[in-house]
């Protein structure tokens, strides 16, 4: 199936978008960005230049996705979510006498969302870090640095409060770094965690 791409949205030149995949209105996705197959990019989103967007992904209305994001498989983004690349952003050159060029530069850092991620409404993502596999990131963080693998965060900054399923229920909530190791079983469909060092691992 052809992707479905809203009159209203601007696609630049050399920007694939998968097969199955539906732009809707008033979306702008730069040059040389790839979207995956099945997506649904919602509404009023902007998807920089050479970001990358893998398949199956939700990303909401109003979302700004910085040059420097990657985003894996089976990643949902909400609506509202903004990403930063640039830890030291100014608008000029010290002496204020020119602007300065918007083309990456070594000052721009990237960040990538792991595959089954779910990123909260209204949440703002800091740049040089990963979000884990199937993370959780509760609505309106702000992340500032990297989060592990099934992990819950919440707060300004995030901070780790649990750990989540692959389905999304929580498995289990805590508060600082558990002493000792604790299974943390799903109790929506039966899939086995066990949380180490405060980080949740599968277990077969």
């Amino acid at each position: 199936m052809p992707p479905r791409i809203h009159a209203t949205a601007i696609i630049e030149d050399h920007v694939r978008i998968g097969e199955g995949t539906s732009v809707w209105d008033n979306v702008h996705i730069r040059h040389h960005t790839t979207v995956g197959d099945q997506c649904i990019i919602g509404e009023k989103t902007y998807v920089a230049y050479d970001v990358t967007i893998g398949h199956r992904c939700k990303i909401n209305a109003m979302v700004y996705i910085c040059t420097g994001v990657a985003i894996e498989d089976g990643v949902m983004i909400s609506a509202g979510t903004i990403f930063t690349n640039d830890r030291f952003p100014r608008a000029t050159t010290p002496d204020l006498a020119s602007l300065r060029p918007s083309e990456p530069d070594d000052e721009t850092l990237t960040t990538v969302v792991g595959a089954g991620a779910t990123i909260g409404a209204g949440c703002v993502i800091g740049t040089d870090l990963r979000i884990g596999r199937f993370a959780m990131v509760g609505m309106g963080s702000v992340v500032t640095k990297s989060v592990p693998d099934f992990a819950l965060v919440l707060g300004n900054p995030a901070r780790v409060v649990g750990a989540v399923c692959r389905c999304g229920h929580v498995t289990a909530k805590f508060s600082g770094t558990p002493a000792d190791e604790i299974d943390a079983p799903c109790l929506r469909c039966d899939l086995k965690y066990r949380i180490v060092n405060g980080e949740a691992v599968e277990i077969a």
